[in-house]
C-alpha cells in the first residue's frame, strides 16, 4: 500500500506542478486593440483650470513638467488602447515603476477619467471627485495631462493627469 501511497504523492506533485507552471506563464498584461490610439498632450489648457484651483487655495502654481506630460500621454494611451479605465492594468503593474520610467520625480499622484469631451469637462469631474481634488491641491510642483482615443472603443476620451515633485 505503501507504493500506492507514493505513486499517488508523486502523481500530486507532477499536478502541482503543471498548474504553477500554467499560472507562472499567464499574462497579467492587458490585451491591447489592434487599433492604435492617438494621445494628445493637453497640459497647456489644464494647466490654468488646476492653477486657478491652487491659487483660491491658498496654493503656488504648478508648472509644465514634460516628464509628466510624457507619463500621461502613456497611461491615456494604453488605457484608451485596452478599452478601460484603470490606474493599473495586470497584477504586475506598479504606478511608481511607470511613472518614473517616464522621468517623474516621486512622490506623484495620477488622475483619471474617460468620456468627457474636454479638458474642462475632465478637470471639473476631478475637482468633483474628493480624491482627485486633494491630488490636485497636493504638494506638487509639476503637471502634465492628456488624452487618447481608440476608433475601437466607439472613440471614448481617456484622461490622465499627472502630477509631479
Amino acid at each position: 500500500m505503501t507504493s500506492i501511497d507514493l505513486s499517488r504523492r508523486n502523481l500530486l506533485r507532477i499536478s502541482g506542478l503543471f498548474l504553477l507552471t500554467g499560472v507562472a506563464s499567464c499574462t497579467t498584461a492587458p490585451r491591447m486593440s489592434s487599433t492604435p490610439s492617438d494621445g494628445e498632450d493637453e497640459t497647456a489648457t489644464a494647466l490654468p483650470l488646476v492653477n486657478q484651483l491652487r491659487a483660491k487655495n491658498g496654493l503656488a502654481a504648478l508648472r509644465v513638467d514634460p516628464a509628466a506630460s510624457a507619463a500621461a500621454i502613456y497611461q491615456a494611451k494604453r488605457m484608451a488602447s485596452a478599452g478601460k479605465m484603470k490606474h493599473l492594468m495586470g497584477m504586475a503593474d506598479s504606478f511608481g515603476a511607470r511613472v518614473t520610467k517616464s522621468g517623474v520625480q516621486l512622490p506623484a499622484a495620477e488622475n483619471i477619467a474617460a468620456g468627457q469631451q474636454s479638458v474642462e469637462a475632465a478637470v471639473t469631474a476631478w475637482i468633483n471627485s474628493q480624491h482627485h481634488l486633494e491630488n490636485m491641491l497636493g504638494r506638487y510642483n509639476g503637471l502634465g495631462v492628456a488624452v487618447a482615443h481608440n476608433t475601437s472603443s466607439r472613440n471614448i476620451p481617456y484622461w490622465a493627469m499627472v502630477l509631479s515633485s
